[in-house]
């Protein structure tokens, strides 16, 4: 007996996931404004739901230095709150929270995370408090929440870093299989915020490149909404 596993596949998807993917080819490849349209027809949240980016990228997992991490300003931000720690010694908490840092100490934040708070998005520290913050590595870098130099969130400048992630600043990084994952708007945006944003992250992901990377660099980019189909990108109709 054959099975068809797509069809088991979808079977187990909802009704309104079957309803709005029946018209839509999930294996073609559309331009960007093709893809945004479909994106939005094939949002089924009752929320606003946010509008995310997929790279598979052509990375030797077994080789550190392939790991893609960098950060980049979207222009129009992603369309929700991020909730900022920021680790600073008492002589900086007002600078922190001036720059509207919605979590501002040292201490009492360790103490918190070690018994299991994780109530932020982004996590800024200054390069003096990353001794107390080093015995978090564990708990945080699985998380991808780790202050990092190469994620600009271990600056001497705290003040400057948290003002930028709350204006659309974001960090993007490679995960355990290669892959990209971020949101870069809402359903409920003007196609021009979105397509400003795609192309700002798609430009800041071809600079970051790694240089030992030879040939295509990413296999594959597709966008979707929360919980929605993904919708493949044309590589040729990219800027």
């Amino acid at each position: 007996m054959i099975l068809d596993f797509k069809f088991i596949n979808m079977k187990k998807k909802g009704k309104k996931y079957q309803d709005v993917t029946k018209d839509i080819d999930l294996n073609k490849e559309y331009s960007l404004e093709e893809a945004i349209g479909l994106v939005k027809k094939t949002s089924t949240t009752k929320f606003d739901g946010t509008v995310e980016f997929h790279a598979k990228l052509n990375i030797d997992l077994e080789k550190p230095e392939q790991n893609v991490r960098s950060t980049v300003v979207l222009p129009h931000g992603t369309g929700r709150d991020t909730k900022i720690l920021a680790f600073v010694e008492a002589k900086d908490e007002g600078k922190a929270k001036d720059a509207k840092a919605d979590f501002v100490g040292l201490d009492e934040f360790v103490e918190k995370i070690n018994k299991g708070w994780l109530g932020f998005d982004v996590a800024v520290a200054t390069p003096e408090t990353m001794p107390k913050i080093a015995k978090l590595a564990k708990i945080l870098g699985a998380r991808g929440l780790m202050p990092n130099p190469k994620a600009g969130t271990v600056t001497a400048d705290v003040a400057k870093t948290i003002e930028e992630f709350k204006k659309g600043k974001v960090e993007f990084r490679t995960d355990s299989l290669g892959g990209i994952h971020i949101g870069i708007g809402k359903v409920s945006w003007d196609d021009k915020k979105i397509i400003e944003n795609f192309n700002t992250l798609y430009k800041a992901l071809i600079s970051a490149k790694p240089s030992s990377i030879k040939g295509i660099y990413m296999k594959s980019i597709s966008l979707s909404s929360s919980m929605g189909p993904g919708i493949k990108l044309d590589p040729n109709t990219l800027k």
